[in-house]
């Protein structure tokens, strides 16, 4: 069958016992939606509307919020609709787009946090040269980078998926991936192989990247106080954000290709989840708590006024 002429229904995993608790599920994925929204777009309005935020380190967080809010709207909607009609079904035209979505948010994130590394590496080692190096041509070059290197790697793999075609039907999760639906095909996975293997190694790159980065830090924040308190104020929760988005993503990705049904359901489905809930709740909330202004008009002036854990920046 011609996939792009005809597109293909596809089932998706039923949520366990869904029959029995279908709208409190419901209630629940609602309520994340609601809450990735409300606090990403708010810190994002933060950052725009304060003349103060307008420093690249906060630019680049507000496309940070963006991307979650772009990443997590490929699977809510979706998973919101099946739960309230109670009909786990995509066309492969959807799903196609689904899964583009998602993937090429979660390549985003890596992309995003690359260069908040680099803005801080800069800030810190050399602040000297922070206002040199980091030019409003510069900020744009790197949030283009951002966005148009992870969307163009996403784009290929996914379009291959989808010229394939299906002698299966079902996928085994909640979402569509992009390895989900080359295993629905019965032709060699050879080239979608090569096309993965090449965006591991790059995307691999990046992360090494950032972790040499923040070992450059921390070397540099043992010579020096101030060093030191601003690695503190402004590295830590970049260093959390990859710690938690690189787990999960390397779990799903084995899991994906390797994985074995020993593993209880809801363990998977947690797991596989977990890069699409926590990662837009948690950014949002640990930077928000760490940045003074952003936490007066997000959190309001009690809470700013009473969080002394975090200095002042």
């Amino acid at each position: 069958m011609d996939n792009m002429s005809y597109p293909v229904i596809l089932t998706l995993m039923m949520p366990k016992e869904t029959k029995l608790y279908r709208h409190v599920y419901f209630t629940c994925f609602l309520a994340l939606y609601l809450l990735i929204l409300s606090i990403n777009i708010r810190l994002v309005m933060v950052i725009i509307t304060e003349k103060a935020l307008h420093e690249p380190m906060y630019i680049f967080l507000g496309h940070l919020c963006v991307n979650g809010v772009y990443g997590t709207s490929g699977f809510y909607p979706k998973i919101l609709s099946d739960l309230i009609l109670d009909s786990y079904v995509i066309s492969s035209h959807m799903c196609t787009l689904q899964t583009y979505v998602i993937y090429s948010s979660l390549l985003s994130e890596i992309t995003i946090l690359t260069v908040m590394a680099y803005d801080r590496y800069v800030a810190i080692c050399k602040p000297l040269e922070y206002h040199s190096k980091l030019t409003k041509i510069t900020i744009v070059k790197l949030i283009l980078f951002s966005w148009i290197v992870p969307n163009s790697l996403s784009a290929a793999p996914t379009l291959l998926s989808s010229l394939r075609p299906f002698c299966k039907y079902h996928i085994d999760k909640l979402y569509c991936d992009n390895w989900s639906i080359v295993k629905l095909s019965c032709l060699s996975s050879f080239v979608n192989n090569v096309f993965g293997y090449v965006n591991t190694v790059i995307f691999s790159i990046l992360i090494v990247f950032i972790i040499v980065t923040y070992i450059k830090l921390i070397s540099a924040c043992k010579l020096c106080l101030e060093s030191r308190r601003k690695f503190w104020q402004t590295c830590l929760p970049h260093i959390l954000s990859l710690i938690n988005f690189t787990f999960a993503l390397l779990f799903d990705v084995m899991y994906s290709r390797y994985g074995v049904n020993d593993i209880p359901e809801s363990l998977r489905n947690f797991l596989a989840l977990e890069l699409l809930i926590v990662p837009p709740v948690f950014n949002p909330l640990i930077y928000g708590l760490n940045i003074r202004a952003v936490r007066k008009r997000v959190f309001g002036s009690y809470v700013a006024s009473r969080v002394n854990v975090f200095p002042k920046i």
